[in-house]
């Protein structure tokens, strides 16, 4: 990615974290058009729902203040060919409308069960981008056996996962930094009530401003294998990274027993948004790990 300014150090940490959503990946418009889509009723609100493509389940979670197309747009043609991808627009996201219900990463995990109880989905892979693989932790633990296999992309399960800049950006956030950017025009093509766009931003900081801990022991069960893709400069912590990685079984000498079912990939010059540009890179860990 081309930097948009010289001296960044002078900046504040809000306006970086601003920047970051505003340099939105290039999405070229999905070449496949969703073979069933809908709403599905769930713990009280109507969430958005699209399926691709035949085969073994895979649920896609975006990250925060995305849509469907902008985050998985370029990747859905690739997964569709093998698999019947489900993806899910969370509460107020894309065509899933606005709702003063408080807005958590458990209710939300809540929610993405209520989509697969709907679509009559028992069990499936899942795929996590951001605040979407943080939604994936919690439904893993809540949920185990609806998980078979987890990919979390560039994200944790706790607010210590990121890096101190990025915690204390989110102070700094206020509405009209979305403004005239690819966020809100995204926002305006397929919200359900336009009208709705500013409450959905606050709530959105104030959701953001929350600290949140799935806990490390209900990491350390996970049962199902877990996949970690993480940009070498994306703003996830490498330490607690890495930390997380040995919670789940990893971090060992192969060479001396058994490979870890549980993957971690660190992608070389990539920050959090530019990562998800890596559509090749992605779909190949993805195909590897979830055959």
């Amino acid at each position: 990615m081309k930097r948009v300014f010289k001296g960044t150090d002078v900046m504040k940490p809000a306006f970086i974290i601003a920047l970051l959503f505003f340099t939105v990946l290039q999405c070229y418009g999905q070449q496949l058009k969703p073979a069933n889509s809908g709403y599905a009723p769930v713990n009280g609100i109507k969430v958005y729902y699209e399926v691709y493509g035949e085969g073994k389940p895979l649920v896609l979670l975006h990250g925060a203040f995305y849509t469907i197309e902008m985050n998985w747009g370029q990747l859905i043609p690739e997964l569709a060919k093998t698999r019947k991808v489900i993806a899910v627009e969370m509460q107020g996201h894309g065509h899933t409308p606005f709702s003063d219900r408080k807005l958590d990463i458990a209710t939300m995990a809540s929610d993405v069960v209520g989509v697969m109880d709907f679509l009559k989905i028992d069990s499936a892979d899942v795929a996590g981008y951001s605040m979407g693989g943080s939604i994936a932790y919690q439904l893993v633990v809540k949920s185990p056996k609806r998980v078979k296999k987890l990919v979390i992309i560039s994200s944790t399960y706790k607010s210590g996962g990121w890096l101190p800049v990025i915690n204390d950006g989110f102070k700094g956030f206020k509405p009209e930094f979305f403004n005239n950017t690819p966020i809100k025009t995204a926002y305006d093509a397929v919200a359900p009530d336009k009208t709705k766009w500013t409450k959905f931003i606050e709530q959105m900081i104030a959701f953001a401003g929350v600290p949140f801990d799935v806990g490390d022991a209900n990491i350390a069960k996970i049962t199902s294998p877990v996949l970690l893709i993480s940009g070498d400069n994306d703003g996830l912590d490498k330490v607690e990274l890495m930390k997380t990685y040995k919670l789940l079984g990893g971090g060992v000498a192969a060479d001396l027993g058994p490979m870890p079912k549980s993957h971690l990939a660190i992608v070389p010059a990539q920050s959090h948004v530019s990562l998800m540009m890596q559509t090749k890179t992605i779909a190949g860990y993805l195909d590897d790990f979830l055959k």
